[in-house]
């Protein structure tokens, strides 16, 4: 076999077009036509470059007699090959952790909802229902809930093992792979970042009902309301875009783009260890410091404010870091 229709064979295999191949051997794709035209022949240094890039050895590519594919075996026994099926079962999974994670998230986040809203019955003038009665069914109902999204966000540890083991070790995508990877985050892009809108809309509007309600001196029932519908809207933020976000990530973890590119991972490391800590006890100051005054129209200000400390918090990080 000629070297020619050598390099028709792998590049159909990996899954490219000529324009793909020219990109990555950093010629134009007339070039590429010309090899595989057997109009021109590369050089040698292209030619090492298309051993590399299709893992082959330079024999294969320039013996015609040599027809068995020979792939490079240097690296088998420190990095893992993955190929497409378990390329796409990553991505699958990475969505449906995603989802059971944000239904934990939301029962959790959501778990304060029924005591406001009893609690905003019993402010009523017309005493819809007695505070006693209100604290206590309130109270009993937010520690079912919260303990409902432990359980579910335990129940989802068997998948996040799962997904795990191919965050923590080393991998190379068999070729072609990376090709069908960028086509599906190129069609799920818009979905995400259409998602990621909505979501954030939502974040950055939320409070607004709760803030004219202050302004214009509304009734504590009012108040507790719309703190409701904060912590709703909230909530439901969060659960829309998590999995979303999820997806998203596995896409950029297997290319290993945006936050995923091995400098940037080990540049987050130092701020995925702060956050482990950071936000789980955020919480714990939320839901002490609510249940110790019953001020929900106060305490939720704790939310903003960790967001604003955790981002100015990253940002020493890495300042820090870089120096």
């Amino acid at each position: 076999m000629k070297l020619a229709d050598k390099i028709i064979k792998l590049r159909k295999q990996s899954g490219w077009s000529q324009e793909d191949l020219a990109e990555k051997m950093n010629v134009s794709r007339q070039s590429v036509s010309k090899w595989e035209g057997a109009l021109s022949i590369p050089d040698l240094n292209k030619i090492i470059k298309l051993g590399e890039i299709f893992g082959v050895s330079t024999d294969y590519l320039l013996k015609d007699d040599v027809e068995s594919f020979e792939a490079r075996q240097e690296d088998d026994d420190e990095v893992r090959r993955v190929g497409v099926t378990e390329a796409r079962s990553f991505v699958d999974l990475s969505f449906e952790h995603g989802k059971t994670v944000a239904k934990g998230v939301l029962l959790i986040m959501s778990s304060v909802i029924p005591l406001l809203f009893l609690l905003g019955l019993a402010e009523s003038e017309n005493m819809i229902l007695d505070e006693k009665i209100a604290l206590g069914v309130g109270l009993t109902t937010l520690f079912i809930l919260i303990a409902s999204g432990i359980i579910v966000l335990i129940g989802s540890n068997d998948k996040g093992r799962k997904l795990n083991l191919l965050k923590m070790e080393a991998f190379d995508l068999e070729y072609g792979v990376d090709s069908i990877l960028k086509e599906g985050l190129e069609s799920f892009s818009p979905k995400y970042h259409r998602i990621l809108g909505v979501a954030v809309s939502a974040f950055v509007i939320s409070p607004v009902p709760l803030i004219l309600s202050g302004v214009f001196e509304a009734s504590d029932m009012f108040l507790l309301l719309m703190l409701v519908l904060l912590i709703g809207v909230v909530a439901g933020g969060v659960f829309i875009l998590v999995p979303v976000s999820a997806k998203y990530n596995a896409y950029n973890l297997l290319l290993k783009e945006g936050d995923f590119n091995p400098k940037e991972r080990e540049r987050n490391k130092p701020i995925e260890r702060f956050a482990a800590f950071y936000w789980p006890l955020v919480t714990a100051i939320f839901i002490g410091w609510s249940l110790a005054t019953m001020d929900w129209g106060i305490t939720w200000i704790v939310w903003p404010v960790a967001g604003i400390l955790f981002g100015a918090f990253a940002g020493l990080i890495h300042f820090i870091k870089a120096d």
